[in-house]
């Protein structure tokens, strides 16, 4: 079980190659023993022909009269390091991965379609999607011609940065391109997950309320940039933008906040220009890996 959000490991995350069969990797494996005093302890190993089962391998126990606390970021720690370790991996190639999230039905996979489709070869981009089941989402995707890694998390609720390293394994992005990540639709758990992302996007649909930021504050303290799509329906809802900004900011001065509608095309531009600024103030790759062309010309030309 994840112990920080309650979501079940053990459903088995799948992710699929880039012709969209679909896998299991392979961690390692769990087990669980009893020691003296009849306690059951369970825990994972890497499969490795030098692992024993026995207490003196490693596996430390509570002493009698004792009880262990584990608090919830020391059970975060071991996604941070990797996060850590995705960041260095992305930074070291020049690769931009935006962590794109927001509740169910926002916008998210419309969004990247008309993006991928609308900017073409100006933007050299693949996506990595995350979905409790299915590989509805990377069809269509795939659809645009632009490759495109389906991780399923059986029940679990979100992404994690273990799951992004195998992602970026499969998709394997070249160096200076964008890699798009459109989490698992909620807006609870993928805000605790450091995946080792460059930026965190926000969408909140017009038709959810305006007052989310309120109702979900980590997410939007998280957030480098919120996005509110479904601009088209605004006459027809009580959302208010300008009580949605303040609470934004009540929260987080620092995130950027555009209104769009990823179905109509209203206000794209602005959020073509967000991506245009991002990926020209990204980092080189190191020194040794092959860059492709520079992006031809600003991203909001396309629109």
């Amino acid at each position: 079980m994840c112990t920080t959000c309650g979501c079940g490991d053990e459903a088995g995350t799948r992710i699929s190659n880039l012709a969209g069969e679909l896998q299991t990797p392979g961690p390692g494996h769990v087990h669980s023993h009893a020691d003296e005093h009849g306690r059951i302890y369970t825990h994972e190993h890497a499969d490795s022909p030098d692992h024993h089962h026995g207490q003196a391998n490693g596996h430390r126990h509570a002493e009698p009269g004792t009880e262990t606390i584990v608090l919830e970021q020391n059970l975060l720690a071991k996604n941070d390091l990797l996060a850590a370790t995705n960041r260095g991996w992305l930074a070291g190639r020049g690769v931009r991965a935006f962590n794109v999230m927001s509740s169910p039905g926002a916008g998210k996979t419309t969004l990247l379609v008309r993006t991928l489709t609308e900017l073409g070869g100006r933007l050299n981009a693949g996506v990595i999607e995350g979905d409790q089941e299915t590989s509805l989402d990377a069809d269509r995707i795939r659809a645009t011609g632009r490759p495109v890694i389906q991780i399923n998390t059986g029940a679990g609720c979100h992404l994690d940065a273990d799951m992004l390293r195998h992602g970026l394994d499969a998709l394997s992005p070249e160096p200076g391109s964008t890699v798009f990540i459109e989490n698992v639709g909620n807006l609870v758990c993928p805000a605790l997950f450091d995946l080792g992302e460059t930026a965190k996007v926000v969408i909140v649909s017009v038709t959810e309320g305006d007052d989310k930021p309120q109702k979900y504050p980590h997410m939007f303290m998280a957030a480098d940039l919120v996005i509110v799509n479904k601009s088209d329906l605004l006459p027809y809802v009580d959302f208010d933008i300008d009580q949605c900004l303040r609470r934004v900011r009540q929260i987080n001065p620092r995130a950027e906040f555009l209104t769009l509608s990823a179905t109509t095309g209203e206000g794209l531009a602005a959020w073509y220009g967000w991506l245009d600024g991002a990926t020209s103030s990204a980092a080189a790759p190191t020194p040794g890996a092959s860059r492709p062309e520079p992006l031809a010309g600003s991203l909001t030309e396309a629109h």
